[in-house]
């Protein structure tokens, strides 16, 4: 990809950033999308989420920063952001969407730039306001979580084609769809965990035995 293609990609960012409903229909049937900004937004708001955890002022944030593991909180990120689309995707295909997993990809990195942006102008807000000056804060946030949800909504019904409401119940069906994969994932984890110790046990047992 050369200069102006780069150029030209983060152009059409910013615009479905503004403009969702026109930007997901073009990143759907034009290909103006990209996989790497949208993996550049995920990496950002793990990163941001993790700095708000660590630095805001202790008058919003109780929180030890020395509790603060930011490599785990990042992979947390990236691996609920991976389980929305598998669920997605796999609630879709049964649903007659027409995005591709490329797609719902794309829509909901791209969603998540106005909750790291509210997330970073509030932690910097959270060190200049008072104890009673609080609802700042949280304003900020919960107005930049309200425009990821928005465009998150929009970029599903857009890029599968789907009317508002059966947008609403796909994500619905999303959300089970992540809990089972959860769960599925859990369950997976503890076996390989029974079965590692079982095979330990029989190994040590076999060291002291010799």
């Amino acid at each position: 990809m050369n200069r102006m293609g780069i150029k030209d990609k983060w152009q059409h960012f910013f615009h479905t950033v503004s403009h969702p409903a026109d930007g997901y229909y073009w990143i759907r049937h034009q290909e103006k999308g990209s996989l790497w900004i949208a993996f550049l937004m995920v990496l950002l708001y793990g990163i941001v989420f993790s700095m708000n955890r660590i630095s805001s002022s202790f008058i919003v944030n109780d929180i030890e920063p020395r509790t603060v593991n930011l490599p785990a909180e990042l992979a947390g990120v990236i691996l609920l952001y991976l389980i929305l689309c598998v669920g997605n995707w796999s609630v879709t295909c049964l649903m007659d969407g027409e995005g591709r997993f490329k797609d719902i990809l794309i829509a909901a990195g791209y969603a998540l730039f106005p909750m790291m942006a509210a997330t970073a102008a509030a932690t910097a807000v959270s060190h200049l306001v008072a104890e009673n000056e609080e609802a700042f804060y949280t304003l900020l946030i919960g107005l930049g979580t309200a425009y990821t949800v928005i465009m998150l909504v929009i970029g599903i019904m857009q890029v599968h084609n789907y009317t508002f409401g059966k947008t609403l119940i796909t994500l619905f069906l999303t959300v089970v769809a992540m809990l089972i994969i959860i769960f599925l994932g859990l369950l997976v984890i503890n076996f390989i965990t029974q079965v590692y110790s079982f095979f330990r046990g029989i190994y040590m047992e076999l060291i002291f035995r010799v």
